[in-house]
């Protein structure tokens, strides 16, 4: 079976490569353009795999280069990881992000009909919930209000897939939703990458700990929480690995080929939370401020995950502890 990764250089397409190539998968294809990843990725997934994947530097919005690549190898199989996904970039910035994410699925789409792809797995976002009235959040809670960007071109993906197969009934489509990804592979060397603007709670924490970062801003205090700050679902980037590959394995009973999962622990966290918990583990004493609320923001959200348990046989194994020191050692471990 010949599996192409899209964006296989990033934060989560590494982990599922390394999951793959641990669990017996070959023939195994990623394309990056690396503008947010870089190919050392390959070189440190062969560290700890003992193992290579074929890799190729295309931008997926370019519709000719896409369908090339499709043309010239026979893929049964599409994990497409590949798009921008920072919130406050996507305000900043819309109209990237619409382009980009948007066309490089429309792209993917067509051109894995060249190449008599039998299934297709998409990277989609809890954001696609907004700001939700009832929780914890199911498959069956309708969309929200986009509260960003990038919440759009995530719902926008998944409405784009559900009409895509509809007509294509040869091919098997699954979205997951992933929730709040973080931490880092066991070994320290595969994790997210650096990023002098990282987006993400936990590299900001991780940095500041590095003394790489003055402090850090948690955006956001007077929210209907516990402590006032956010909550978010916070999960293993392993655990979401592991998820596609039991997508891979999974056949809609029902005989739909269009299947949505939600991938959390099911648990809510507030960042100040998380903030305690990497100071407890790591000993280290973070320098931390209480800021306004940031645009794109959602207060809270966390899974409901009977869904993926029952039919994808999985469930998030590692905790808050794991997360928290799987991302510090990979911090300590980064040149940068």
């Amino acid at each position: 079976m010949n599996i192409l990764i899209t964006g296989g250089a990033g934060y989560i397409g590494s982990h599922t490569i390394i999951q793959l190539l641990e669990q017996g998968f070959e023939n195994l294809y990623s394309i990056d353009n690396y503008v947010n990843s870089n190919k050392e990725a390959y070189h440190k997934i062969e560290k700890v795999t003992g193992k290579k994947v074929l890799f190729f530097n295309i931008d997926l919005t370019d519709k000719t280069k896409t369908h090339n690549f499709f043309a010239e190898n026979q893929i049964h199989m599409v994990i497409h990881f590949a798009a921008l996904k920072s919130v406050p970039d996507s305000v900043e910035n819309p109209l990237d992000y619409y382009h980009n994410n948007t066309n490089s699925l429309l792209n993917v789409l067509s051109g894995a009909k060249l190449s008599g792809t039998e299934k297709i797995i998409f990277s989609s976002s809890c954001s696609v919930y907004g700001n939700p009235k009832k929780l914890p959040v199911n498959e069956k809670t309708p969309f929200g209000e986009a509260e960003s960007p990038y919440a759009s071109t995530k719902q926008m993906g998944e409405i784009i897939l559900k009409d895509f197969a509809k007509n294509n009934n040869e091919i098997d489509v699954v979205s997951l939703r992933y929730f709040n990804p973080v931490g880092a592979h066991a070994s320290g060397l595969i994790g997210e990458p650096f990023t002098k603007r990282p987006n993400n709670l936990l590299p900001i924490i991780t940095q500041t700990a590095a003394n790489l970062r003055e402090k850090i801003t948690v955006f956001g205090s007077d929210y209907n929480t516990p402590d006032g700050t956010c909550i978010r679902d916070f999960i293993h980037v392993v655990d979401i690995a592991e998820a596609h590959i039991r997508a891979i394995n999974f056949k809609n009973k029902n005989d739909l080929n269009y299947s949505v999962f939600n991938l959390g622990t099911g648990k809510g966290t507030t960042v100040l939370e998380i903030i305690k918990s990497f100071e407890k583990i790591s000993g280290e004493k973070l320098n931390y401020e209480l800021g306004p609320r940031r645009a794109g923001d959602v207060e809270t959200i966390y899974a409901d995950n009977s869904k993926a348990k029952n039919e994808l046989q999985w469930e998030a194994k590692l905790t808050i502890e794991d997360m928290v020191a799987t991302a510090w050692k990979w911090q300590q471990n980064m040149k940068v």
